[in-house]
């Protein structure tokens, strides 16, 4: 499924806990977010707090300060410093800079993912950019720091500084209602539709489901179709939970480029892109596939590693469609890093880029007594390590074939971002946090590989069938004649489902704008099986026709589309 870096709720890990996870965003990604000691997939922050009207007031003896104290030395501060002061030393950056591209050497050879580049960010430089193993498995071309990868969810992150951006032309609120902008826009409540946010959705709390729409993505539906059938989805409380949302992020990324006039795609390319020199950098797939030096996807399976292909994410580009390199993600973090200056210029509007790094809602709550819980801000996972320190992190998955990563520590001036063309394999994540244990600790407190690569897989997995529609039960009631069952059945959400003969006998589903064949193989009865693909892929799941006296299916209902009750179809 497309989670793209969805946090889904994981195991903790030592010592600290784990929120939800990974794709796609499409992938649907993984947000994915398991940063332990905080969410993984987490947020970002500014290096101060990130651009407040007026700083806090401190005696001259006040920790943020750094000078020496004219009054007594007992003198109290006025205020707590936002941020706590730096810890890390140039000399300890650098030693774990040194180590870093070793130890993502040995992650690559044991996980045997095709590729890897990564680069750091310290004290407003790139120093430190790296590329490692090949673009494509069984061709010679290697990784390197020019080499374009998708990002999966690591999109969001972007594409709130991105409305940032536009916040600080005074051309939107992070607080504005997104019918303000796309009056045509509504979900089932109609008191939610007039009042939810460009921010309630940019955090997940606007009460629909997880990955809502992903789903209709994965039959072939393109933005506009998904985006007016959120409408369908029955709501959780509004403010008040959390649900991980490619297409209610996209919706109001979608507002704000209405509100300007133009397309997602060129307003991301003009208010951030050109400005910050990222001449490899696009929320366009086509992009993608044009650039000479880009990371194939693979994906592994009981024969090993293949070449994959993902699928188009542009209906969701602000959540999960944005590709890139590392050199020009390194500009971004720079630009993070000082709250929105890049090179002595002022590209996007502190005030409106610290509301990003905000926690907005709680995401991960805490499992015990001393644990920690995560946040979700504007478009980034917000927590706070065992110094104090904010910490922002996104993770980006694609489960046909791309992992991704980016950890800022706003306070020390430091970021690291690692992209991968493989499936989630915690690589990314355990690499960027040992990257942090040797700045901080010298050496490893945690089996990261080992960790995480148990545990983002199996956040970033969709939900398998708790029936084995494989190995049918002993006795199994026939099948009725296929004349039962053939027909067309509508749906509101879903569209038309046609069950058809298949070209070798048997029957054969038909889905989506392009008529998907799904072949239905019978299980016991009037149920049968289909095997599912896409990014949401769950191998085999169930489909169980309603007979009624007339010797004739009225209704059917898809396993893998009633998550949310709207799986079932009704004969037309």
């Amino acid at each position: 499924m497309h989670r793209h870096g969805a946090p889904r709720r994981t195991a903790a890990g030592p010592g600290r806990t784990t929120p939800r996870p990974v794709p796609r965003g499409t992938a649907p990604l993984l947000a994915a977010g398991l940063l332990l000691g905080v969410p993984l997939l987490g947020g970002c922050t500014s290096a101060s707090s990130g651009g407040d009207p007026e700083p806090a007031p401190t005696s001259a003896a006040s920790p943020s300060s750094g000078g020496a104290s004219t009054t007594s030395a007992s003198a109290p501060a006025t205020a707590p410093p936002r941020q706590p002061p730096a810890e890390l030393t140039e000399d300890q950056v650098n030693a774990a800079v040194a180590r870093i591209d070793g130890y993502a050497q040995n992650a690559l050879a044991k996980t045997g993912v095709p590729g890897l580049a990564l680069a750091v960010v310290y004290k407003d430089k790139v120093i430190h950019a790296k590329g490692l193993g090949v673009r494509q498995l069984g061709k010679p071309e290697t990784v390197d720091p020019d080499t374009v990868f998708q990002l999966a969810s690591v999109s969001k992150p972007i594409s709130s500084t991105v409305v940032a951006g536009v916040v600080g032309q005074k051309a939107v609120k992070w607080d504005d209602p997104v019918t303000a902008h796309d009056p045509g826009f509504a979900l089932a409540d109609p008191w939610v539709s007039s009042h939810v946010t460009i921010a309630d959705l940019f955090a997940h709390r606007s009460g629909l489901p997880d990955h809502a729409g992903d789903l209709l993505e994965d039959l072939g539906y393109q933005r506009d179709y998904i985006l007016q059938h959120l409408r369908e989805h029955q709501l959780a409380p509004f403010r008040a939970s959390y649900a991980y949302t490619n297409y209610g992020l996209t919706e109001a990324a979608v507002a704000v480029a209405k509100a300007k006039g133009v397309a997602w795609e060129d307003l991301a390319a003009d208010v951030l892109y050109k400005p910050l020199g990222m001449n490899s950098t696009s929320s366009l797939r086509s992009a993608y596939d044009s650039a000479a030096n880009k990371a194939t996807p693979h994906v592994r399976d009981a024969a090993g590693w293949q070449v994959s292909t993902t699928e188009n994410p542009d209906p969701q580009a602000p959540a999960g469609g944005v590709s890139s390199t590392v050199q020009d993600l390194g500009r971004w973090m720079r630009l993070q890093l000082a709250d929105g200056t890049f090179e002595g210029r002022q590209i996007v509007d502190p005030a409106g880029l610290n509301e990003t790094r905000l926690p907005q809602t709680v995401s991960s709550p805490t499992t015990a007594p001393a644990g920690r819980s995560g946040f979700y801000g504007l478009g980034w996972n917000v927590s706070y390590d065992a110094e104090g320190r904010l910490r922002l992190n996104h993770s980006g998955a694609f489960s046909l074939g791309a992992a991704t990563v980016v950890t800022l520590l706003p306070s020390e001036q430091l970021g690291i971002v690692v992209l991968t063309n493989g499936q989630p394999t915690g690589v990314p994540e355990a690499v960027a946090e040992e990257f942090f244990d040797l700045a901080q600790y010298g050496h490893e407190t945690v089996d990261w590989l080992g960790f995480l690569g148990k545990v983002v897989p199996a956040a970033a997995q969709s939900p398998a069938s708790p029936t084995d529609y494989a190995s049918p039960p002993a006795g199994a009631a026939p099948a009725k004649p296929d004349s039962a069952y053939l027909g067309t059945y509508g749906n509101d959400y879903f569209g038309p489902l046609t069950v058809g003969p298949g070209d070798g006998g048997g029957l054969v589903m038909s889905l989506g704008p392009d008529n998907l064949r799904f072949p239905l193989q019978h299980y016991d009865g009037d149920v049968f099986s289909f095997r599912t693909r896409g990014e949401n892929a769950a191998g085999l799941s169930g489909v169980t026709f309603a007979v009624g006296a007339d010797g004739k299916a009225a209704t059917v209902v898809v396993e893998q589309f009633d998550h949310d009750g709207l799986g079932t179809f009704t004969r037309s």
